[in-house]
C-alpha cells in the first residue's frame, strides 16, 4: 500500500500558498485494509476514509466511467491494482493531477508542472467533456488565480459541452456551490466572464445573462475587502441583473435563488437591496418617523448586522453605477443617508422595548379611542386572561412612537453640535 498527497495541497505548496487541507490517494489497498489499519469509512459512491488521528481523507485509487448524462452519471471502479497515474487521469485540470510521495517525489504525468509555470488551466484529457461540474470548477479556478489563462482547447470543449447540453444536468446544489465559492474568490468577474464565454450562463444562471461591464466591476468590488460576506457580494450580483426583459428586479432575484436554491437569508437581503434602495439612498432627507418604519422593515431590530450588510452592499452598487440609483447622486450623499440611518438605528435601538411594552399594557384604556371597551372584563386573549383590544399593535405602536421619539432626539443634538462648530 502506498499513499500521495494530491491535487490542491500540491498545487498549492508549489504556487506557495497556504494549505487547506490535504486529500490523499492510497494505491493498492482494499477498504477491509484499511479498516483493519483503523481509517473510518465515509465514503459513499467510492471508498473513502479518515486517518484515525489527522482526519484528513484518504481516498483509493479508482477510475470512473461515463454511463448517464449530468454529474451523478459515473460508475467507480475501485481495486488494488488501479494505478496512480489512471486515478490522476480522472481529474478535471492538469495543475490539479500532481501527486506527492511520501518522500516528496512529484508524480506529474500530465505536465501540471509545465501549466503551473506558464499560468495556464489545461484540461487533463477528453473525460473532461463527461462531467459539467467542471465547467463551474474551472470558472471558479479561474477567479481565484486571477493571472492563469484558460487553454484554448480546453474553452473549446467548454463550449462543445454548452452545445450538447450537457451542462444542461447540473444540479442546483452544485451550481449553488461552486457559484458560493467562486463569488468569495480574488476576482469573481473573471468566473462570470468564463461563464459566458463558453455559453454556459446564459443556460445556467439566464437571469444574470448577459453580464454587462459595469456588473463586472460591482462584482469585483464587493471582493475588494477581503471581510465582506458572502451575502453582501450575492446582494451585489443580483443589483447587477440586467433588466432588458422588464420584469421587476425582485422577480428575477426569485427565480435566480430558486433555480440555484440560494440559501432564504441571501435571498431576503438580495430582495431587500432591491425594494429599498431607492429609499435608503433618500434618508438624509426624510423624517424620523420614516427612518424608524424603514429600520422596522428591513427588521434592523433584530437582526442589525443584515441591515450593515445592506448598506454595504447598496454603497458598492452605487459606486460602480449598477441598481436603481442613478449615478447622479453624489457619494457624499448616499455616504450622508447612510451614516444617517445608521445613526437613527442605534437611537431607537437604545429604547427598552420591553419597558415601553409593559407600560402599554398597564393603562390600556384610551379614552379618545371610541372602540376600547370600558369594562376591562370585555378586553380578554384566546386563553381567557385580561388584555387590551388589538393588545399586540398597541404594544407595537407604543414602540414605534418611543423610537421615533428617540431618533428625533438623535438627529436634533447632531444638528445642534454641528450648528456649535
Amino acid at each position: 500500500m502506498k499513499t500521495y498527497v494530491v491535487g490542491g495541497a500540491v498545487r498549492d505548496e508549489l504556487l506557495g500558498l497556504p494549505i487547506v487541507d490535504r486529500d490523499h490517494v492510497v494505491v493498492g489497498s482494499t477498504p477491509q485494509q484499511m479498516i483493519d489499519a483503523g481509517f473510518k469509512p465515509v465514503g459513499r459512491d467510492f471508498p473513502v476514509f479518515l486517518h484515525p488521528d489527522s482526519r484528513e481523507e484518504y481516498a483509493l485509487a479508482r477510475t470512473e466511467r461515463k454511463v448517464a448524462p449530468g454529474y451523478a452519471g459515473f460508475a467507480f471502479h475501485s481495486a488494488p491494482d488501479v494505478t496512480l497515474e489512471q486515478d490522476l487521469a480522472r481529474r478535471d485540470l492538469t495543475i490539479n493531477a500532481i501527486a506527492k510521495s511520501d518522500t516528496g517525489e512529484l508524480i506529474d504525468p500530465y505536465d501540471g508542472q509545465r501549466d503551473l509555470q506558464a499560468r495556464v488551466l489545461r484540461h487533463v484529457g477528453p473525460a473532461f467533456v463527461e462531467d459539467p461540474v467542471r465547467i463551474l470548477r474551472l470558472a471558479r479556478f479561474a477567479a481565484r488565480f486571477t493571472e492563469f489563462s484558460v487553454a484554448a482547447a480546453t474553452l473549446a470543449l467548454m463550449q462543445q459541452m454548452v452545445a450538447s447540453g450537457e451542462v444542461d444536468a447540473l444540479v442546483a446544489e452544485r451550481v449553488w456551490q461552486e457559484l458560493s465559492r467562486g463569488l468569495m474568490e480574488r476576482k469573481p468577474s473573471r468566473m462570470f466572464a468564463l461563464l459566458q464565454d463558453c455559453g454556459a450562463l446564459a443556460r445556467v444562471l439566464p437571469e444574470l445573462s448577459p453580464m454587462s461591464m459595469p456588473a463586472m466591476q460591482a462584482i469585483d468590488a464587493s471582493a475588494d475587502s477581503p471581510a465582506s460576506s458572502l451575502a453582501v457580494r450575492f446582494a451585489v450580483l443580483v443589483l447587477s441583473m440586467p433588466l432588458d426583459d422588464g420584469s421587476p428586479r425582485t422577480d428575477r432575484v426569485n427565480a435566480l435563488a430558486k433555480r440555484i436554491r440560494a440559501p432564504v437569508e441571501l435571498r431576503d437581503l438580495a430582495l431587500l437591496a432591491c425594494a429599498e434602495q431607492s429609499v435608503i439612498a433618500a434618508a438624509d432627507t426624510i423624517s424620523a418617523d420614516k427612518l424608524v418604519s424603514l429600520l422596522e422593515r428591513c427588521d434592523g431590530f433584530r437582526k442589525p448586522q443584515r441591515l450593515l450588510e445592506l448598506l454595504d452592499a447598496l454603497s458598492i452598487a452605487h459606486a460602480t453605477n449598477t441598481g436603481a440609483i442613478s449615478v447622479e447622486q453624489a457619494p457624499e450623499s448616499i455616504n450622508q443617508a447612510h451614516q444617517r440611518l445608521r445613526l437613527a438605528l442605534a437611537a431607537a435601538t437604545a429604547v427598552d422595548a420591553g419597558t415601553v411594552a409593559r407600560a402599554a399594557t398597564a393603562n390600556p384604556t384610551d379614552p379618545t379611542d371610541p372602540t376600547d371597551p370600558a369594562d376591562p372584563a370585555d378586553r380578554v386573549n384566546p386563553a381567557g386572561l385580561p388584555m387590551p383590544v388589538n393588545a399586540g399593535e398597541r404594544i407595537k405602536q407604543a414602540i414605534h412612537v418611543a423610537r421615533v421619539a428617540a431618533v428625533e432626539q438623535a438627529l436634533a443634538t447632531i444638528a445642534q453640535s454641528r450648528q456649535l462648530r
